[in-house]
């Protein structure tokens, strides 16, 4: 884990790449040192019917939820979610000085009582670092 899913709104392409978001944010994540490479999945969703505040067509919003596995303190899901806001907030200054921009991000545990993984990734990713 974790799970970081992008939403945001379809006029957010007139402004920046998703795929660039996905990028820095899933790098931000590893950089972290909190989560396995195998472990992190991180996608982007856009949102073709949306209504921002005053219904401007000029706003844009971005939601990151980041759904992390049971165990971590709360000091630790700060730290992620400050590191994550960080790139947010970074790949998105230019944006906030022409255009109404709603930015944000939540992390949460997910109850691992009925959350059913199957993954083989931990060890493809290992077999493929041997020599």
């Amino acid at each position: 884990m974790p799970h970081i899913v992008i939403e945001y709104s379809a006029n957010l392409d007139e402004e920046l790449r998703p795929m660039r978001l996905v990028e820095a944010l899933h790098a931000a994540a590893l950089e972290t040192g909190i989560f396995p490479l195998a472990g992190l999945r991180t996608r982007a969703e856009r949102r073709d019917l949306y209504l921002i505040a005053d219904g401007d067509p000029d706003h844009i919003f971005i939601a990151v939820s980041v759904r992390i596995g049971e165990g971590r303190d709360a000091a630790t899901r700060l730290r992620v979610a400050e590191a994550l806001m960080a790139v947010l907030e970074r790949e998105t200054a230019e944006i906030v000085q022409r255009r109404g921009l709603a930015l944000s991000l939540d992390v949460s545990e997910i109850d691992g009582t009925a959350s059913l993984k199957t993954n083989n990734l931990h060890e493809r990713l290992k077999a493929r670092a041997k020599p």
